[in-house]
């Protein structure tokens, strides 16, 4: 199977190489050092953020009421700016499918695609400000690479966390859900708290110390329960605090000890950091390393 996938790869990257027009579209779309390279990731990042712009403006009832028109015009044309950007994308890139399921390829198509969903429904254009997300290729072309490979690290550690965060999380639900029902057995619908599920709705509210006041104990008992779900909101802050320090005193220490191993370089194709020094293909998508300077 491995053997397989690095033939394939092997055999996009040689279509590549014996393509001068897509070598040429590859360096100019997905390469940083060259000055098209760098010139393109800079107009595409203002084009990014004049898009999100728009939309934001279109939010404002007395800009839409005046411009709505110009306004969906000029989305559209960055919507159709952004899909055959993704497409040639797609074209020039050696791992089609490295790219397409990378982090950065997905945040590209999901970009484009509000728009069009927006026929089905309308509300949804407003997701395109997730297209903020793809400036993160500064990174790339103000040559940060090693800020790349400190979020790799604390994906890491999510990752590495995830079952302790999931017990946290049940926990945290069950203790939740027990407020929540006291208080509706206290206080009752005669005081704000109308059902279980609304009495629930306080109780996230309070754990998470955010307190609105749309809804108040009156009673003495309440009171004593919403004191002790506030002392307990508290407490449960520094949780997930303690499992995320852990589990990064963990990572780095393993970085620490084999320092050597790792290499800043970061995958033009699909973003992926945190490759070996001897590496010369990417672990993620198999497209060729550059050589690290």
């Amino acid at each position: 199977m491995a053997k397989t996938k690095a033939s394939k790869d092997s055999s996009d990257q040689d279509s590549l190489n014996h393509s001068p027009f897509k070598q040429k579209l590859y360096q100019v779309i997905f390469g940083y050092e060259s000055k098209s390279g760098r010139l393109f990731d800079l107009v595409l990042i203002v084009t990014i953020f004049a898009s999100v712009l728009a939309v934001m403006l279109d939010s404002v009832a007395s800009i839409n009421t005046r411009f709505h028109d110009q306004l969906y015009l000029l989305e559209w044309v960055f919507t159709v700016l952004f899909t055959v950007e993704y497409l040639l994308r797609l074209y020039c890139s050696p791992s089609t499918r490295g790219y397409a399921f990378s982090f950065y390829g997905l945040i590209d198509l999901f970009s484009i695609l509000p728009t069009y969903i927006a026929f089905l429904w309308p509300g949804s254009v407003y997701l395109i400000v997730i297209r903020s997300l793809r400036v993160l290729r500064v990174f790339r072309i103000l040559k940060l690479a090693r800020y790349v490979g400190e979020a790799n690290l604390l994906l890491n550690v999510l990752v590495n966390a995830r079952h302790k965060i999931f017990v946290f999380l049940y926990g945290l639900l069950i203790l939740i859900i027990i407020f929540g029902s006291l208080m509706f057995l206290v206080e009752g619908p005669e005081h704000g708290f109308e059902s279980i599920p609304h009495s629930i709705y306080w109780a996230i509210v309070t754990i998470t110390t955010v307190g609105y006041g749309d809804i108040v104990p009156q009673t003495a008992i309440g009171q004593i329960i919403a004191g002790a779900a506030m002392i307990t909101g508290y407490a449960v802050i520094a949780v997930p605090f303690g499992i995320i320090s852990s589990e990064l005193i963990n990572e780095q220490q393993k970085r620490r000890e084999k320092p050597e191993d790792l290499s800043l370089r970061v995958c033009k194709n699909c973003n992926q950091g945190n490759h070996d020094k001897d590496a010369h293909f990417c672990k993620e998508c198999g497209v060729a390393l550059d050589e690290e300077t």
